[in-house]
């Protein structure tokens, strides 16, 4: 059954070594396979995902992949010095400080890639 599989998301690029070298170069993830239309990594606790050469393109209002992390200030700043640039909301709904946003369930952040695909952190409150 899929309920008992691993899940990834797979991001679209029409330029894969450009969006390479943002995964590797700047958050430093390390490619675990390549193949012509595609890379792999892995991330913690065993998921991985996937940038594929596409033609389809992301639409960037909404996230596409998200990590959990346990200190979310921690996080963000270290992708800031790397030269990330964060999303700032101001809605009814999200509201960041500080590139940071309050969730009911704990705290989100997101950025997008070089291909506008958007790219989010979370950490849930403790229980």
């Amino acid at each position: 059954m899929l309920t008992d599989q691993r899940a990834y998301a797979t991001l679209p690029t029409a330029d894969l070594e450009r969006l390479r070298r943002f995964y590797e170069d700047t958050l430093g993830f390390t490619a675990h396979k390549a193949t012509p239309g595609g890379i792999y990594y892995h991330a913690g606790d065993g998921s991985l995902f996937a940038i594929t050469r596409s033609a389809g393109k992301p639409s960037g209002a909404h996230t596409q992949m998200a990590f959990q992390v346990p200190d979310i200030r921690r996080q963000v700043d270290e992708l800031l010095a790397r030269g990330v640039v964060f999303e700032q909301y101001d809605l009814p709904t999200i509201k960041t400080v500080d590139s940071v946003a309050r969730m009911p369930a704990g705290q989100a952040a997101w950025f997008k890639d070089p291909d506008g695909n958007t790219i989010g952190m979370f950490q849930f409150d403790e229980p």
